[in-house]
Protein backbone atom coordinates (compact mmCIF):
# COMPACT_ATOMS: atom_id res chain seq x y z
CA UNK A 1 0.00 0.00 0.00
CA UNK A 2 2.94 2.59 0.81
CA UNK A 3 3.34 2.06 -3.07
CA UNK A 4 0.31 3.15 -4.15
CA UNK A 5 0.41 6.11 -1.72
CA UNK A 6 3.80 7.55 -2.48
CA UNK A 7 2.58 7.58 -6.35
CA UNK A 8 -0.73 9.51 -5.10
CA UNK A 9 1.36 11.61 -2.65
CA UNK A 10 3.41 12.67 -5.88
CA UNK A 11 0.49 12.60 -8.17
CA UNK A 12 -1.22 15.23 -5.58
CA UNK A 13 1.87 17.48 -5.42
CA UNK A 14 1.84 17.64 -9.07
CA UNK A 15 -1.58 18.55 -9.74
CA UNK A 16 -0.92 21.39 -6.51
CA UNK A 17 2.11 22.64 -8.78
CA UNK A 18 -0.45 22.63 -11.96
CA UNK A 19 -3.80 24.15 -10.12
CA UNK A 20 -5.72 20.94 -11.37
CA UNK A 21 -8.32 20.94 -8.97
CA UNK A 22 -9.66 17.40 -10.39
CA UNK A 23 -6.50 15.80 -9.38
CA UNK A 24 -5.87 17.33 -6.17
CA UNK A 25 -9.88 16.47 -5.42
CA UNK A 26 -9.07 12.94 -6.88
CA UNK A 27 -6.03 12.51 -5.05
CA UNK A 28 -7.06 14.03 -1.68
CA UNK A 29 -9.90 11.53 -2.08
CA UNK A 30 -7.51 8.53 -2.92
CA UNK A 31 -5.49 8.92 -0.03
CA UNK A 32 -8.32 9.03 2.41
CA UNK A 33 -9.17 5.70 1.27
CA UNK A 34 -5.65 4.67 1.53
CA UNK A 35 -5.77 5.65 5.69
CA UNK A 36 -9.01 4.37 6.19
CA UNK A 37 -8.58 0.48 4.72
CA UNK A 38 -4.61 0.52 5.76
CA UNK A 39 -4.71 2.42 8.85
CA UNK A 40 -3.97 -0.40 11.32
CA UNK A 41 -0.79 -1.55 9.00
CA UNK A 42 0.38 1.59 8.29
CA UNK A 43 3.39 3.08 10.60
CA UNK A 44 2.12 5.70 12.82
CA UNK A 45 4.07 8.37 12.01
CA UNK A 46 2.61 8.09 8.25
CA UNK A 47 -0.80 7.46 9.35
CA UNK A 48 -0.10 11.43 11.56
CA UNK A 49 1.36 13.00 8.34
CA UNK A 50 -1.86 11.62 6.49
CA UNK A 51 -4.54 12.29 9.03
CA UNK A 52 -3.10 16.19 9.47
CA UNK A 53 -2.81 16.36 5.14
CA UNK A 54 0.86 16.95 5.77
CA UNK A 55 1.08 15.33 2.28
CA UNK A 56 4.91 16.91 1.83
CA UNK A 57 6.02 15.59 4.84
CA UNK A 58 4.72 11.61 4.13
CA UNK A 59 6.04 12.08 0.41
CA UNK A 60 9.48 12.88 2.80
CA UNK A 61 9.08 10.02 4.91
CA UNK A 62 8.28 7.24 2.18
CA UNK A 63 11.19 8.53 0.61
CA UNK A 64 13.61 7.35 3.78
CA UNK A 65 13.94 10.98 4.62
CA UNK A 66 15.35 11.18 7.95
CA UNK A 67 15.39 15.14 8.90
CA UNK A 68 11.40 15.73 8.14
CA UNK A 69 10.97 19.06 10.02
CA UNK A 70 8.91 19.26 12.92
CA UNK A 71 5.47 20.53 12.55
CA UNK A 72 2.93 23.17 14.96
CA UNK A 73 1.90 20.25 16.71
CA UNK A 74 5.64 19.59 18.00
CA UNK A 75 6.23 16.05 17.15
CA UNK A 76 9.05 14.23 15.71
CA UNK A 77 10.86 10.80 14.78
CA UNK A 78 9.10 8.25 16.89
Amino acid sequence: METQIKASLISLLAGIKRSDGQVIAAEMANLDEFLERGRAGLHPQLTHFLERRSYAKALMFLGGETDIPTGACGGGRK
